[in-house]
């Protein structure tokens, strides 16, 4: 254990790091996308521009340190709900879609800084690396769960979905290869099944998170929760009863 220690100067160079990416947050957080600065954050942390370049060599990689950060993050959420349900797969879809939710509430701008409007000027990284990976988790683990939950209720694809994605031309190679490395048993109609699932996941947290549901539905919560039953349901017919989401939160709570 003792040569798993962190050294003082690592220690001290892990936690301004740290805070260095929560400041970063809180300038994405008050002042938007194109607020990020790296020589803003030494300023307030009270560093010469050159010691902190010694931590980001650019904004983009502070950038894309940020995102990995959210990601794992969320990763992290999705598969602790998934694994803390019961071993069901309509219950653990169910728990994974409940937690989307709950985690964007908890972190609205974490999710927009993942999955809304591309940062001004920034260009993220090609290849591999850890906001890659956490990408994979996250889609890796929905399309993981939809094939679980479509081979339990035995749905088999309709004629028009079999034609649509009748084989793999439709995905982009790098995409096709990447889920296909994590699900090597995934089939066309349930990558794209899993897009659509993701589809109306994504669509309602997205509406909340920008306050666009509060005027015209006094219960998100209730809505998303309906949501996620309803495409549970989509996948096909059961035999058992029909499933019991996960308890809703509230965004005010």
């Amino acid at each position: 254990m003792a040569g798993l220690a962190m050294s003082r100067r690592e220690r001290l160079r892990a936690e301004a790091t740290g805070q260095i990416l929560e400041i970063a947050l809180r300038q994405l957080t008050t002042e938007g996308p194109g607020a990020i600065s790296l020589r803003g954050i030494a300023r307030e942390m009270g560093m010469t521009p050159r010691a902190i370049y010694s931590y980001f060599a650019t904004r983009d990689d502070l950038v894309t340190a940020l995102i990995g950060q959210m990601s794992s993050a969320l990763a992290d959420a999705l598969e602790a709900a998934r694994d803390a349900a019961p071993a069901d797969p309509e219950q653990r879809l169910l728990a994974w879609g409940q937690a989307l939710r709950t985690w964007a509430l908890a972190n609205p701008q974490g999710f927009h800084l993942v999955y809304g409007d591309p940062i001004p000027g920034y260009q993220p990284p090609a290849g591999s690396g850890p906001l890659a990976e956490a990408a994979l988790r996250i889609c890796g683990g929905l399309n993981r769960l939809v094939a679980e939950a479509s081979a339990d209720l035995r749905r088999p694809a309709t004629g028009d979905e079999e034609q649509q994605v009748a084989d793999w031309s439709g995905f982009p190679p790098a995409y096709r290869e990447r889920v296909r490395a994590e699900v090597p048993d995934l089939t066309p109609a349930v990558a794209a099944r899993a897009l659509r699932v993701w589809g109306r996941l994504h669509g309602l947290v997205t509406l909340e998170i920008h306050g666009h549901l509060g005027p015209v539905y006094t219960d998100p919560a209730a809505l998303y929760r309906a949501e996620t039953l309803d495409l549970v349901r989509d996948l096909g017919p059961t035999a058992g009863p029909a499933p019991v989401a996960p308890p809703a939160v509230d965004a005010d709570a």
